[in-house]
């Protein structure tokens, strides 16, 4: 059983795996595709349209079939890697470690904002955008400038205790906990990160960023503590709707899996530790 550690107490070793595995994937043509799927969902979920990967109920088993299959991805490249989080609540600076060059890199320099350190830099050589906004092959961000802080301990432990899971209209107006994680009321937790990174990550490719992976699983892990804080909650909607996908319905675009098959995550992955 694959366990997902914190990206603060990877060892070297796990380290340079991760970043190793990466790359692989990426100079095997692989790495893309994902950046595409995932911009053609920010691109078609829309609050009056059919939505699958945002702005729905379905942004959380989404993304949480989404990471699975990259992380088998990678593990098809070497087994023993596994997806590490992100914890921002605790690693709050751009010196944090996970900015170090021997994980993701750092920010970027000068008004471009390109990353010239650490591994994904372009001038290493082995991290081109090919799927990408406009005509800058780098990758790009702006730790901090757009929002000056992330999300807090207590920000994150006031949207755990939220219920019920969603709420109609089942869009980026909905009360409840996953909107309120998604960002689009409340504190906002997920958008706000994606803001904060800056650059590749404040786009629809912001899987071209290597961060989108650990904060996602960061996301994930957060959804499976208020499953743990609420087992008496569900996913909703149950019974099928116009424009989202309801429990026992296939997620777009694999059509294999649906939300009720990805409830419990400890079917295919633990955590190191539960929030």
């Amino acid at each position: 059983m694959a366990v997902r550690k914190n990206q603060a107490t990877l060892t070297a070793r796990e380290k340079r795996d991760f970043v190793d595995a990466v790359l692989t994937l990426k100079r095997q043509g692989g790495y893309d595709a994902f950046v595409s799927t995932h911009n053609s969902f920010i691109l078609s979920d829309t609050d009056d349209g059919a939505r699958t990967g945002h702005r729905s109920p379905s942004f959380l088993p989404w993304h949480r079939s989404f990471l699975l299959r990259f992380e088998q991805a990678l593990q098809r490249v070497n087994p023993a890697v596994t997806l590490p989080y992100w914890d921002w609540t605790t690693d709050r600076t751009p010196d944090a470690s996970l900015w170090a060059a021997d994980l993701l890199g750092g920010d970027g320099d000068g008004s471009d904002g390109r990353v010239t350190t650490g591994p994904f830099a372009h001038g290493a050589g082995a991290w081109t955008l090919t799927v990408r906004p406009d005509s800058r092959p780098y990758l790009a961000r702006s730790l901090g400038a757009a929002v000056a802080d992330l999300p807090s301990r207590a920000e994150v432990d006031s949207v755990l205790a939220l219920t019920p899971y969603d709420t109609a209209p089942w869009n980026s107006s909905s009360d409840g906990f996953r909107n309120n994680l998604e960002g689009w009321t409340g504190v906002n937790l997920h958008n706000r990160v994606h803001v904060w990174v800056g650059g590749a990550m404040e786009t629809g490719m912001s899987p071209n960023d290597p961060v989108f992976w650990l904060h996602h699983c960061f996301i994930d892990r957060l959804w499976a503590g208020w499953q743990r804080r609420h087992p008496d909650q569900g996913y909703l909607p149950r019974a099928a709707t116009a424009d989202v996908v309801a429990l026992d319905e296939p997620l777009r675009p694999w059509n294999d899996v649906t939300p009720a098959a990805l409830l419990d995550h400890t079917a295919f992955y633990t955590y190191d530790s539960a929030y």
